[in-house]
């Protein structure tokens, strides 16, 4: 049997420099949602500090236990009863680098899982914009499937999302709920992000929560924002559009097996080889 109908949630931040004023924000933004009837609330990557690196943000992060942030969102989970997906928070782990860590928190007020962004954002886009989050960051090595009152929730951040791979693996490990917080730029949000996430929907027959940044930050980077929460069939619920605030969307739990039922592709994967043809000159 299918879990209960609920409603999920997506806030949408513009997080700058100051990780107190930032954890308020978004506190704010998630009582609001709770208000709102969200049992489901999803917070975007970012969500402590928007810092690229450098002093900044070394000066800026602690390691995970003397981090306040986590006390205090968990505390707010567990006063509101809600499940609390933070997107991401700087936690750093080793003198010279910092983890992209997602927590899943329960209506308990305890963190039942973390996960650590996998995929490094190191790209230079056509308007001269240059990103290289492995010089400060460091990567996570696994993948983290959660199993809640509501299924199983597969973690991921930002540029994950252009792995495919993850998401196949997530759902075949029970996930039919994808979270994809992120900070997705402005030139790359308006190119990729809706179609990337309803492609990641609809091949997997999942879900997907997707909080976002967006706006202009303190660093003066610019987010392209549009929270968004698709159905397995790849419909979109719910866009957050550009302002701050939150976008929320009931969902049926029993969509997932719906969608997986109509098209198999999960079940239908084969191993396979790849033959490299080079063709005589002519």
């Amino acid at each position: 049997m299918p879990a209960a109908p609920f409603r999920a949630a997506c806030v949408t931040l513009r997080s700058g420099r100051d990780p107190a004023v930032n954890i308020e924000c978004a506190s704010d933004y998630v009582r609001d949602a709770a208000r709102d009837g969200a049992q489901l609330v999803c917070t975007p990557e970012n969500t402590l500090l928007m810092e690229a690196g450098g002093k900044q943000l070394f000066a800026a992060v602690r390691p995970e236990a003397q981090t306040p942030a986590v006390a205090q969102l968990a505390a707010l989970a567990g006063d509101l009863g809600i499940w609390l997906s933070v997107g991401s928070l700087a936690i750093q782990v080793a003198a010279d680098k910092v983890a992209n860590r997602s927590f899943l928190i329960g209506p308990d007020g305890c963190v039942h899982a973390r996960y650590d962004k996998i995929h490094m954002f190191d790209v230079a886009l056509p308007n001269g914009e240059t990103y290289r989050e492995s010089t400060n960051y460091r990567p996570g090595d696994t993948a983290v499937v959660v199993h809640t009152p509501f299924g199983g929730i597969g973690l991921s951040i930002c540029y994950d999302l252009r792995f495919p791979a993850l998401y196949r693996a997530l759902a075949q490990a029970g996930a039919g709920y994808l979270t994809v917080p992120s900070a997705f730029t402005q030139v790359t949000g308006e190119a990729h992000w809706h179609v990337l996430l309803r492609a990641r929907a609809i091949e997997t027959g999942s879900f997907v929560f997707a909080a976002a940044q967006s706006g202009t930050h303190d660093n003066g980077r610019m987010t392209y924002g549009h929270s968004l929460i698709v159905d397995p069939w790849g419909q979109v619920l719910g866009d957050g559009g550009v302002e701050t605030g939150f976008v929320s969307a009931d969902i049926d739990p029993a969509k997932i097996a719906d969608a997986r039922g109509r098209i198999a592709a999960l079940a239908h994967g084969r191993e396979f080889s790849v033959q490299e043809v080079t063709p005589e000159p002519f």
